[in-house]
């Protein structure tokens, strides 16, 4: 029984990596063993290495490593204290720009060498930078003047995926991008997916030609399903459809090498996608955490200040009309009353950091048990950043708003002696400006933009008054809670926003495990066999 070398290119910090390493062959052995992991920025690439390092030690970290998450202080030199695991993930880490680099220079060589070691049992992971394809990344290359899409390099960078893949020549591949690469084009001309999906299968080129499969079970809703190869929109996957707590919608292609993926049917792909849909919440993933409150970035940040602050941004809005129904009017002003007595009542402000771990009790065990490290007695990268006064106010109407009618405010729906001085407030532009997460829905999705102010990820507790930490935004993505991110606060929330969930990676390779392997058959031969019992 194999295990199959792994090449991930356009890295980040790692989220397809930790899940596919977290895969488990039937004899307890990993499915997959990271061989390269490749990224360009230069804290994601200290994040990767950091886990690199520590898959050297299987599930058993080293207690340094707690130590120094639980204590804090300077993080220990982990090349000093342990140099043979060192240097085997710097030997898998590697700080490269995929497009710049010669790879003439290093990575052609490594690449034929983990192909020549492992005999084909290779596979190649990865997602292409998004910047270009996104909507928002496109309505803001279109804003520039003289932009010219076709001479735009990020547009073209999935070639280097391509070339990789000739190079490596894998039993099979994972290919991740946000569902706006489906509409994008170059220069009105032909849709980039569509010369994506073909270089992917092999199409035009001497390499080896691979079958393209589609995880998302809404490419099994149509009846011809079975005879036609996925359409572009097959390949969109919703994060929340398989246990993640965040609406995220991912292009996923999965690819199997040709002569691997003759006897793998359609049908058994689609039972193996229905035996992993499940559901989960905002409050799954964060409603047990430590409270925290904000800080406060224009006036002198305290306990007392915050108090005082947040105190007289509840009663302004207690006494403001939400513009409401009258039952929905009298909800949220009664809560909203009831709130600023909870909290004048308040002995303890909450700290910024918090101080201790902590999950919530309505969390499935599978959710929780990747989550929670029970060695960690506080969470990392569990800050909070600071607020202007004058959007404490606004995050706390979103907060009673979101409670009250089930759904975040739009800017039309806010009062306006709550409405910011911007030019735009009242043009619909940026309608959801300010946008608050719901304890009992998935979260929106996490993007690199939680990095400006935390206008659209508020915490859906209205006492707390603020956005949310990394780690929170790190929990409804599904990155374990020893997972630590390197660089400053907004390095962090960069990386946990542009990463793919864990979680979803982790069962994205057990259906590829399962498919390369033949389990999927068996699934299926399970699945009918308990169907006849059912009928006997």
């Amino acid at each position: 029984m194999s295990t199959y070398s792994v090449v991930d290119i356009f890295a980040g910090p790692g989220g397809l990596a930790e899940g596919f390493s977290k895969v488990r062959r039937a004899d307890g052995n990993p499915a997959f063993r990271l061989e390269l992991s490749l990224e360009k920025e230069v804290t994601a690439h200290s994040t990767l290495l950091l886990r690199a390092f520590l898959r050297q030690f299987s599930d058993k970290y080293p207690d340094r490593y707690y130590d120094f998450i639980n204590d804090g202080g300077e993080e220990p030199d982990w090349a000093t204290l342990f140099p043979d695991q060192w240097a085997a993930a710097s030997q898998e880490a590697w700080q490269l720009e995929l497009g710049k680099e010669d790879p003439e220079l290093r990575l052609n060589d490594r690449i034929d060498a983990i192909r020549e070691k492992a005999g084909g049992n290779t596979i190649l992971i990865g997602g292409p930078p998004c910047q270009a394809y996104s909507l928002v990344g496109r309505a803001r290359n279109q804003g520039k003047e003289g932009y010219v899409a076709s001479k735009d390099g990020r547009h073209f960078l999935y070639k280097e995926y391509i070339r990789i893949l000739d190079r490596l020549q894998p039993a099979a591949f994972v290919m991740e991008n946000v569902k706006g690469m489906l509409s994008s084009s170059i220069d009105g001309e032909r849709r980039i997916f569509d010369q994506v999906l073909e270089d992917l299968r092999g199409d035009q080129r001497d390499a080896g030609r691979y079958r393209l499969f589609a995880l998302s079970p809404l490419s099994r809703r149509r009846p011809e399903a079975e005879t036609v190869a996925p359409r572009s929109r097959d390949f969109v996957m919703r994060a929340e459809d398989f246990g993640i707590p965040q609406a995220r919608h991912r292009v996923i292609v999965v690819g199997v090498r040709e002569d691997l993926a003759r006897d793998i049917s359609d049908q058994a792909v689609a039972n193996l996608i229905e035996r992993r849909r499940a559901e989960a919440t905002v409050r799954d993933a964060i409603g047990g955490m430590p409270k925290l409150r904000s800080g406060l970035s224009r006036s002198a940040d305290g306990p007392v200040e915050w108090r005082a602050v947040v105190s007289s941004a509840m009663a302004k809005v207690s006494g403001l009309d939400p513009g409401l129904i009258e039952d929905e009017r009298l909800s949220f002003t009664s809560k909203a009353k009831h709130y600023l007595a909870l909290f004048q009542k308040m002995n303890e402000i909450p700290p910024r950091e918090g101080d201790s771990t902590g999950n919530s009790k309505l969390c499935s065990e599978n959710l929780s048990n990747w989550l929670v490290d029970r060695r960690l007695t506080r969470l990392p990268n569990n800050q909070t950043r600071g607020h202007m006064a004058e959007d404490l106010a606004r995050y706390f109407f979103a907060a009673v708003f979101g409670e009250v009618v089930g759904r975040s405010p739009k800017a039309s729906d806010f009062p306006s002696e709550l409405a910011p001085n911007h030019n735009n407030w009242s043009t619909g532009k940026f309608s959801d400006r300010f946008r608050v997460q719901l304890w009992d829905a998935a979260s929106t999705t996490i993007t690199s933009h939680i990095s400006k102010d935390g206008h659209y990820f508020i915490h859906p507790d209205p006492l707390q008054c603020r956005s949310l930490s990394v780690r929170e935004a790190a929990r409804l993505q599904t990155f374990p809670d020893n997972y630590l991110f390197k660089g400053n606060r907004t390095q962090q929330y960069v990386q946990v926003g542009n990463a793919v969930p864990p979680l979803l990676a982790m069962w994205i390779g057990e259906a590829l495990h399962s498919l390369l392997t033949g389990k999927v058959e068996s699934l299926e031969q399970e699945r009918e066999a308990g169907e006849l019992a059912h009928v006997g």
